[in-house]
């Protein structure tokens, strides 16, 4: 099951890294939100996914009989979501300010900051 997770994950990464190589804004926040995905999984397959006794002590034991689940990989994919979503809100925010003031989003066509010279060729994309 774990190598199966890993060849998603790793297919995961590689679509990230085609969309966030795009030039169009739409695809690359899909990128970062299929990156914070790939995060997450990379993170909970990390921390074992076989099906483990609950980190309970019995009252007359000072530690578990039995293996029990580690609980860190868990707490980090939660804080991971939430930061993820943060930070896609955030960029959908922005993203969404740019096309309005823009009026596209196409990243070459937001070159406003750096207009091309008049002595050099035009960009060739």
């Amino acid at each position: 099951m774990e190598v199966a997770l890993v060849g998603l994950i790793g297919i995961m990464f590689s679509v990230t890294i085609y969309l966030l190589l795009s030039r169009y804004i739409i695809r690359m926040l899909l990128g970062v939100v299929l990156l914070g995905n790939s995060v997450n999984l990379t993170l909970f397959v990390a921390g074992r996914i076989d099906p483990i006794a609950p980190p309970l002590i019995p009252a007359q034991l000072t530690t578990p009989p039995q293996d029990v689940a580690n609980a860190l990989p868990q707490a980090l994919v939660l804080t991971a979501i939430v930061i993820s979503f943060s930070f896609f809100v955030f960029l959908l925010v922005l993203a969404y300010r740019a096309y309005q003031d823009l009026e596209t989003d196409d990243t070459h066509e937001m070159r406003v900051a750096e207009p091309e010279d008049e002595g050099l060729p035009p960009l060739g994309y």
